[in-house]
């Protein structure tokens, strides 16, 4: 719903993209594409993809029209391949929300061409971390790195909880604990989050909406500057903070 009513969230992404040079290109990873091995997005014009259901008729008329750049996705899968990845590009694979409905409101012209990158679930958080090193060579060739997730994402729990007033405990305790680990560059701790983190399997009972953070932590290269721009959690359980890593 971001994508008809900003919010403090959508607010965020713009004044993140307001605060950057704008790039040749994002490279954006989303929770919403998993696949067996990393996949890079290869359309030159990618469809917009409206992979939910039962929400208002306004939501799916929205197209977001940004170009691809099949080069690009084909310079990444080289550069991971070296760093000993087995990517892929899909020549056909649209944008899900997890990549536009961000990007709506950080580049509402749609002048900003778009690569999407897949998550692995079933390989864990260092292989994601070590996805995002390989990709940090291209913040230096005008590539935006995004990681588009969520802090704490268990949906049965906002369904049970969205009209409380108050957050609940556990998801502001899990992204207080998160923070502290990005600021002091803890990446191991981050790594092991499932054993060491507060109500971790809570916050995320399954990873795919936690991945995307690593990438763009481990882009970022060595020891960067981590600062959280947006510090809030929605429907008392889906943290939405929001970091850039510079």
């Amino acid at each position: 719903m971001h994508a008809l009513d900003a919010g403090g969230a959508g607010t965020a992404w713009r004044a993140i993209a307001d605060s950057l040079p704008k790039p040749r290109a994002v490279l954006v990873a989303s929770a919403h594409w998993e696949t067996s091995l990393p996949m890079l997005g290869g359309a030159e014009r990618p469809e917009t993809i409206h992979d939910f259901s039962g929400f208002p008729p306004a939501l799916y008329r929205l197209q977001y029209a940004a170009p691809g750049f099949p080069a690009l996705a084909q310079q990444v899968a080289e550069v991971l391949k070296a760093a000993g990845h087995a990517p892929s590009v899909n020549g056909c694979r649209g944008l899900d929300h997890g990549a536009w409905v961000p990007l709506r409101w950080m580049y509402p012209e749609h002048d900003v061409p778009v690569v999407q990158v897949s998550v692995q679930p079933s390989l864990g958080t260092e292989h994601h971390l070590r996805l995002g090193e390989a990709l940090a060579p291209l913040a230096d060739d005008g590539v935006l790195v995004i990681g588009s997730g969520h802090v704490t994402h268990n949906l049965r729990d906002w369904a049970l909880h969205r009209n409380d007033a108050a957050p609940l405990d556990y998801a502001v305790q899990f992204a207080d604990w998160l923070h502290g680990r990005l600021v002091s560059g803890d990446r191991d701790a981050a790594l092991d989050y499932r054993a060491r983190a507060p109500s971790a399997t809570r916050a995320h009972p399954s990873e795919e909406h936690f991945l995307p953070l690593f990438i763009a932590w481990g882009a970022a290269g060595h020891a960067p500057r981590v600062m959280r721009v947006h510090n809030a959690v929605e429907g008392a359980a889906l943290s939405m903070d929001a970091y850039v890593f510079d």
